[in-house]
């Protein structure tokens, strides 16, 4: 099983090789509600770490995607711009946003894993 890791911004990231998928957590696609509109990076922007790359609308709200590692966008998932709604079915798997290609596993590790994630979700409820 590959692992994933998390942001603060609830944005999750797969590393696969070289390749990093990046998407928004499950913990984010609910609190959003509905998605019904999403806005992807050109593939072959460079982006860096932390800048607004994507957009994903709610019938609630519209939010940035930052992207969680700096790399070049080498991939999009073009379902998601005739699908939106599969962010909120399948947030992992089917509703990934973009592929980076030059991503540091340094900056990689840095990011929260799972039982990070989690804790920082229970202390941001309090």
């Amino acid at each position: 099983m590959s692992d994933i890791r998390y942001t603060k911004d609830h944005e999750w990231v797969r590393l696969e090789g070289d390749i990093a998928t990046v998407g928004i957590s499950n913990h984010a696609q609910e609190a959003l509600g509905d998605v019904v509109f999403v806005e992807l990076p050109e593939p072959g922007r460079a982006v860096e770490e932390g800048e607004a790359c994507a957009v994903v609308e709610s019938v609630k709200a519209a939010s940035d995607i930052y992207a969680p590692l700096a790399g070049k966008v080498v991939e999009i998932n073009h379902a998601l711009v005739d699908d939106p709604g599969t962010v909120n079915a399948d947030p992992i798997e089917g509703g990934w946003f973009f592929k980076l290609s030059g991503v540091e596993f340094e900056a990689f590790a840095e990011l929260m894993d799972e039982d990070e994630y989690t804790e920082f979700l229970e202390s941001e409820a309090e």
